[in-house]
């Protein structure tokens, strides 16, 4: 076990170097991932819940604006988003990786009487071709992904969209490292968020500056090594800081075009001065 977590620790991860497992699916820490989702006031796994409305109404009014819209929520979580989406009036499709928030929301929109098509899976696989109005993408989950990950999904996002459709997403900038200091800490619990049962988590913030084209880009790392009585598990949760520079190349790399950029994904005019940036991107034709 000593050796384990010592291997964690002795240096700074190579980018983008995975966990040892993944926690979506794992029975204790679902379950606090959804009540996170679900708190209205706290920006946890999902934004405030009033923040929440204000962004599906913006979409809402302002991509494909007409009956009979097809939108694909990505990493859709226990379905906040999609429950808005389709009482706004798209037909939607939600897909997330947790077994335990795709089964929530299925149940919830099932008890409301809305036709929000659900599906439990990997949304780096996704396969469909010229079906989705609009693509979303919400809460700075693209930086999470690896670049290779990240080219690939924008292709077949492309893909997914018919023609003059538009992909939603957002990123984090630079001003959000404001709030983001390297460092190390380490708790004891006798049961919490990584577990039932005792354990020790030791918290890691690593950044990497200047990792990208464009200055003010960069990449941080928060790992949180957890150690249990006959366990050691590494969770390595990446993201990336973009500029509208550095986002705009990737998109247009991938065929995107007629790129807008806003401060966040509620549509507030773009200043750059935000913690966050949103980008509305057309399929070309």
């Amino acid at each position: 076990m000593y050796q384990r977590i010592l291997e964690f620790l002795k240096e700074k991860p190579a980018l983008y170097t995975p966990g040892t497992a993944p926690f979506w699916n794992d029975p204790h820490i679902s379950k606090g991932m959804l009540e996170a989702h679900l708190a209205p006031d706290v920006d946890g796994a999902s934004r405030k819940h009033g923040f929440i409305k204000e962004s599906v109404g913006w979409i809402a009014d302002s991509f494909a604006p007409y009956s009979e819209r097809a939108l694909l929520d990505l990493g859709c979580g226990p379905g906040i988003y999609t429950q808005l989406f389709s009482k706004a009036g798209f037909a939607v499709t939600g897909i997330d990786f947790s077994e335990r928030s795709i089964e929530y929301a299925s149940q919830q929109a099932a008890a409301a009487g809305l036709p929000v098509h659900y599906r439990c899976g990997n949304y780096l696989e996704i396969h469909e071709q010229d079906a989705f109005d609009v693509v979303t993408l919400i809460y700075c989950d693209f930086g999470v992904l690896a670049p290779a990950d990240r080219k690939s999904l924008l292709l077949k996002i492309r893909k997914a969209l018919k023609n003059g459709g538009t992909l939603i997403l957002d990123a984090w900038t630079k001003g959000y490292l404001k709030n983001f200091s390297e460092g190390r800490n380490v708790d004891y619990c006798d049961n919490g968020f990584w577990s039932e049962n005792p354990y020790m988590c030791i918290q890691s913030n690593y950044l990497y500056p200047d990792t990208g084209n464009y200055p003010d880009t960069a990449n941080y790392l928060e790992q949180y090594i957890v150690a249990t009585e006959d366990a050691c598990q590494c969770y390595n949760n990446w993201n990336q800081i973009y500029t509208m520079q550095s986002l705009k190349e990737e998109l247009a790399e991938a065929g995107f075009s007629s790129i807008v950029f806003y401060d966040n994904v509620a549509g507030k005019p773009y200043t750059g001065l935000g913690d966050t940036i949103c980008a509305a991107a057309k399929k070309s034709q």
